[in-house]
This record gives C-alpha cells, sequence and structure tokens, in this order.
C-alpha cells in the first residue's frame, strides 16, 4: 500500500492521490444520503408506537431494503468515481480526462447512452445492501448493546466505540465480498479506509441529530 502510494506521488504528484474526489463525493450524496434517508426513515416510522428499539434481524432487514436502494441509486457516480480513479493507470492517449464528476457524468449518457450509467447496477445493489447491513444495522445494535450496560450514557465516546465497531463489521463484511482468501490481502488498508470513515460518519451524524433535536430510540 505504502509502496504504491509513494509511486503514484512519485509520478503524478501528491494531488493524484485524490483523483476522482469528487466523483466520490458525488457517490456519496447519492449512495448514501439515500440509504441513510431510507434506513432512518423507516426506522423511526416501525418504532414510532414501539416502547423501544428495533429487534437486530429488523435493523438488518431495513439495511437490505436501504442498500439495495442506494446502491441504484449511486451506481452512475460509482461508475464515474471508477473511471477517474483509474484513469492514471491509462496510456495518455486512453485517458478519458473527465474535469469532475458532473462532466463525467454527462459525457458517458451523451458518448455512450443513459443506460451505460447504470452499468453494473446489480452488482452495486448487491454490494450495497451488505454494505449498509454492516454498517447501519451493526451501528444501531452496538450503540444499543453499549447503552444497555448502564456505563455509559449517549454522548460522543458512547458515538465513537458504537461506530468503531461498526467500523470493523463494515471492514469484514467488505472484505468477505471477495471470498476467504481475501481476509489474507487488503484487510489493514481496507482498515485504514473504513473505520475512519465510518467513525466519522456516526459522530457527525450524532452531532447532527442532537443539534437539530432529533431523538432516537435507544
Amino acid at each position: 500500500m505504502t509502496g504504491m502510494a509513494l509511486q503514484v506521488v512519485r509520478t503524478d504528484g501528491i494531488l493524484a492521490l485524490y483523483n476522482g474526489l469528487s466523483a466520490s463525493l458525488c457517490r456519496q450524496m447519492t449512495y448514501s444520503l439515500t440509504r441513510f434517508a431510507i434506513y432512518e426513515t423507516m426506522r423511526d416510522y416501525m418504532t414510532k408506537d414501539s416502547q423501544g428499539p428495533l429487534p437486530f434481524y429488523n435493523k438488518v432487514l431495513l439495511g437490505g431494503i436501504s442498500g439495495l436502494t442506494g446502491g441504484f441509486v449511486g451506481t452512475p457516480a460509482d461508475l464515474v468515481n471508477v473511471r477517474m480513479q483509474n484513469d492514471m493507470k491509462l496510456p495518455l492517449n486512453q485517458r478519458r480526462n473527465y474535469s469532475h464528476a458532473l462532466d463525467g457524468l454527462y459525457r458517458v449518457a451523451r458518448e455512450e447512452g443513459l443506460r451505460k450509467l447504470f452499468s453494473g447496477a446489480t452488482m452495486a445493489s448487491s454490494r450495497g445492501a451488505l454494505v449498509t447491513v454492516g454498517q447501519l444495522s451493526c451501528y444501531d445494535q452496538a450503540k444499543q448493546l453499549v447503552l444497555s450496560t448502564g456505563y455509559l450514557c449517549d454522548n460522543i465516546f458512547t458515538h465513537f466505540v458504537s461506530s468503531f465497531i461498526a467500523g470493523v463489521f463494515h471492514c469484514a463484511m467488505e472484505t468477505a465480498k471477495l471470498g476467504p482468501q481475501a481476509f489474507y490481502k487488503g484487510l489493514f488498508p481496507a482498515g485504514i479506509r473504513l473505520i475512519p470513515h465510518t467513525v466519522l460518519t456516526f459522530m457527525f451524524l450524532e452531532q447532527l441529530r442532537k443539534h437539530f433535536g432529533i431523538k432516537v430510540p435507544t
């Protein structure tokens, strides 16, 4: 991982490490926004008249449905994201050189047709379902278990602990998609990317809930 990063910096400069950043952000604004919105809305609706949190199997079901939908919605941005990050590996005459994510989406639709934007949607939806179960469902369950011990209250430290647990599950499920042997390669880089991502996502989410007065049953 370190050798590859150094090679990228030497050949294309340090900014090359952020190739596809706009597409990555666009993907999060479509894929993650959709799955979070569906999961949170459906969970709140289902717990509206109940006295406590949902059973874990219901959280898994919600995670699967919301991830499946989010994966489909995020497929166009995911396509552009992969292409922009892969551009640096191609010879200069084969690079697509999208200026940014919206330029990439427009050019794919114009040059290859609208259907191309959803190429790989089946796999993206399946992946989204697994990732969301490993992230959102596991975070909710981890937070519930941490609070049930009585040692911690609903504060930022609890959010950190819960999201760290969810990040480990998220990392494991991402790696498991590649088969059992995948756990023996790439687990460390996957953890470096996924655990901080999950931790920061839920810590920011909880702070937004707190400051906007949204209470979640725990």
